[in-house]
């Protein structure tokens, strides 16, 4: 199945329209568990921007949750995500940016982080059981081999029940298992933009990296 996506994906939108795309992967609409919990830990006030030329996934695999964390004020507060996750991951030409802002005497400051900036696959950004909580995409086009939409989000990682991916967290992750999900054998991602909260792997690797500070506000996209 091919999917093509200009543009963003917004959670009005995201709540009743299924497309497949990702940001690192691929969005779909959800019905979010009532206290789903997303990341193993609590998000920072923050989130971050990541932009790829190419992303390639294996054994991919998504559905909703929540993340919980913080304000910059220290206030708890929650965030509705696409949880993406890959078996393995290669990413040509990543980029990552956060700003911090109103820092006294400076004003904002942005980190910003690239790798992966080869065609040489590798020399490319790679990853293995990857988790992507991503909160807004887009995508210039997006393709995926051996679809299936509207899968139960425990069975993902269960080749029993038809599973490809590593399927859900686990750990303190209390997300639906019975709740929608899409999953894939491959995914092809290329012109991506990412708004997210969170991202774990078991490894990620990241060839020619740099990163640096600068001020104002100087984001990947």
């Amino acid at each position: 199945m091919e999917s093509q996506v200009r543009g963003g994906t917004r959670w009005k939108r995201f709540a009743v329209v299924m497309v497949p795309s990702v940001a690192a992967t691929a969005c779909i609409g959800v019905a979010l568990a009532q206290g789903a919990l997303a990341a193993s830990f609590s998000v920072s006030g923050q989130s971050f921007k990541v932009t790829a030329k190419e992303l390639h996934g294996n054994g991919f695999a998504q559905y909703g949750a929540i993340d919980s964390g913080y304000t910059l004020t220290g206030e708890k507060t929650a965030h509705p995500v696409a949880v993406s996750s890959f078996k393995t991951a290669t990413i040509q030409k990543m980029c990552q940016s956060v700003v911090t802002p109103n820092i006294p005497l400076l004003g904002s400051v942005t980190l910003t982080l690239t790798a992966g900036d080869s065609s040489d696959p590798e020399k490319q950004v790679s990853a293995d059981n990857l988790f992507i909580d991503v909160e807004d995409l887009g995508a210039d086009k997006a393709v995926f081999t051996g679809i299936d939409i509207g899968v139960a989000a425990g069975n993902t990682g269960n080749a029993d029940e038809g599973g490809k991916s590593t399927g859900m967290k686990g750990g303190k992750e209390q997300a639906n298992p019975y709740g929608f999900a899409q999953q894939a054998t491959k995914a092809d991602l290329y012109g991506v933009k990412q708004t997210a909260w969170a991202t774990t792997a078991g490894t990620f690797t990241l060839p020619g990296l740099s990163m640096k500070l600068s001020k104002g506000s100087n984001e990947c996209y």
